[in-house]
C-alpha cells in the first residue's frame, strides 16, 4: 500500500491508501466515482483515458491513466473531463464539440476534448501564425484514436474556438 494526496478538478483528495498496482484510471473511477475518464486500449495507445495534469510553471499536458499507477500522480494537481463545464455551464470547446456533433459514441471524447484544452491552454500562452493552425491541431490530436472515425470534427471543433478568438491564439 502507499498513500498519495493530489488534487482533482480543484479539489483536494488525500492522503488515500492505495494499491501499489493501482491505475490512476481505476483510482478516478473506483475511488473517486469519477466515471468520464474511459479505460480503451489498455495499453496507452487510443488515450480515451487521457486527463490533464497541471505543471507548477503554469503550463500543463494529458497524461494517459489506463497504464500509470495512482501513485505517479501523488503531489499532483489534474483535470479531468468532468472538471470542464462550471455550474453546468459547458465550454466554449465543449459547445464546440456539440456544434460540430464531434463524436459519435463518444468513449474517446473525454481525452480530446482534454487535449484540445491543454492546446488551447497552449496556444495562449505562445500564439501561432495562423498559416501553423491546421498542422499545429493535428499534431496535438495526433495519437487520439476515434474508432467512429471522428479526426476531422475533432479537429474542425478545435479550429472554430481558436478562429472565433484569433487576437488569443494566433500571433
Amino acid at each position: 500500500m502507499a498513500t498519495i494526496t493530489l488534487s482533482v478538478n480543484g479539489r483536494a483528495h488525500g492522503p488515500l491508501a492505495v494499491r501499489e498496482d493501482l491505475t490512476m484510471n481505476d483510482f478516478l473511477r473506483e475511488v473517486l466515482g469519477m466515471t468520464g475518464t474511459k479505460f480503451g486500449c489498455g495499453a496507452a495507445q487510443c488515450l480515451s483515458c487521457a486527463i490533464i495534469v497541471d505543471h507548477p510553471d503554469g503550463t500543463s499536458a494529458t497524461m494517459p491513466t489506463c497504464i500509470v499507477p495512482a501513485t505517479a500522480f501523488d503531489g499532483r494537481k489534474v483535470r479531468t473531463v468532468e472538471g470542464h463545464a462550471k455550474d453546468g455551464r459547458l465550454t466554449t470547446l465543449q459547445q464546440s464539440f456539440v456544434a460540430h456533433f464531434a463524436f459519435q459514441c463518444g468513449y474517446c471524447t473525454p481525452g480530446f476534448l482534454n487535449e484540445g484544452q491543454v492546446l488551447l491552454e497552449r496556444l495562449e500562452r505562445a500564439p501561432i501564425p495562423r498559416a501553423d493552425l491546421e498542422r499545429v491541431i493535428s499534431e496535438a490530436l495526433d495519437g487520439h484514436l476515434c474508432r467512429c472515425s471522428g479526426y476531422v470534427k475533432y479537429h474542425e471543433a478545435v479550429r472554430d474556438v481558436v478562429l472565433a478568438e484569433p487576437g488569443r491564439y494566433l500571433a
